[in-house]
């Protein structure tokens, strides 16, 4: 392992944080040997390291193979994964459980810690599980289950609407991680036909129903049919007249997985939005820059404004329209 000692003396934040998770995981007793590359000495061992790597970022990883070959990983994830991770049995040699079972399992994690549940489903399903990923809530998640060093997927809707700052928030959630984000898109000939008849702002008139169910709902519903569970940043608080009786961990009784029945998680069911930004700046974890210009809740943008003190956080979304019709149909079918 190579690890970073800034000007000041001190190691890199990035570093104590992949020593701490290797710690806590039970694996830093495989790490053989600990090199540094010290920011005021280009000529130290870490240094030069990174030098014959093309390496500029700490800390990263070097093993070497039966061959002799070696491997580079500059993300701490990744290396636990394929270097250091038990491997997981694939969800497809278990049954799918049954509507009772989830129910159980619901009821044992309830209020627990959204960590247990998301470390759960990813003991059960491995990287048959996706984590639906957009926003804050989302990358909590993808925090919680990069610590785990488990297998897991992450899918995100590019609907084409999205806000430029979201996608510059994806990019950094994806190389603060180091992980593979499936990008899933509308079908072009659906976008076209509606764009074609109603042109490109009808939500305004006619509501928001039919664009969402073309760039969302039916994009969402042909991504999950290759997964057998997924996991979802819903709070009960995000909106009391649609997730008032969400559970932690469920049957979808509106999408369909690879085995047939699909498993839905929600492990922050519990939480509030307070919760949920103690933990990203706890652990630093990546958030979409418009949070800090009002932003609460984000989806496309013409569909998404910043909201006033005192408003509840989903008003700035299809604000134009009765509070208990904002939805775009992810969850409610």
């Amino acid at each position: 392992m190579v690890k970073k000692r800034l000007a000041n003396g001190e190691p890199c934040a990035k570093c104590l944080q992949a020593e701490q998770m290797l710690k806590t995981r039970g694996l830093w007793d495989r790490i053989d040997d600990v090199v540094w590359a010290d920011e005021l000495d280009p000529n130290s061992d870490g240094m030069l390291l990174g030098k014959k790597h093309g390496v500029d970022v700490a800390p990263f990883f070097i093993v070497e193979g039966d061959d002799g070959e070696e491997r580079i990983y500059e993300s701490s994830l990744k290396f636990v994964k394929k270097e250091l991770a038990a491997p997981v049995s694939p969800s497809t040699s278990k049954e799918a459980p049954s509507t009772e079972d989830l129910a159980a399992v619901a009821e044992h994690f309830a209020e627990r810690d959204p960590a247990e549940i998301v470390r759960w489903g990813l003991e059960r399903y491995g990287d048959l599980c996706t984590i639906a990923f957009s926003g804050a809530e989302d990358v909590v998640l993808v925090d919680m289950a990069s610590k785990t060093g488990l297998p897991f997927s992450v899918l995100s809707l590019d609907t084409g609407r999205l806000h430029p700052k979201t996608y510059r928030f994806l990019e950094k959630v994806r190389k603060h991680y180091g992980i593979e984000i499936e990008f899933v898109y509308p079908q072009a000939q659906l976008v076209q036909d509606l764009v074609r008849k109603k042109g490109l702002y009808s939500f305004y008139e006619d509501g928001h129903t039919e664009c969402c169910s073309i760039r969302k709902v039916e994009p969402l519903r042909r991504a999950l049919q290759q997964y057998d569970a997924w996991m979802t940043g819903q709070r009960h608080d995000q909106s009391p007249a649609t997730r008032s009786d969400l559970v932690v961990v469920e049957k979808d009784d509106t999408h369909e997985g690879k085995s047939g029945a699909l498993s839905k998680l929600n492990p922050l069911a519990f939480w509030s939005s307070d919760q949920v930004w103690q933990y990203i700046r706890e652990n630093d974890v990546p958030f979409n820059d418009l949070h800090e210009r009002g932003y609460k809740s984000i989806g496309c943008e013409p569909c998404t404004r910043a909201t006033l003190p005192g408003e509840h956080e989903r008003a700035g979304r299809w604000w134009w329209e009765e509070a208990t019709k904002r939805e775009c149909g992810l969850h409610t079918g």
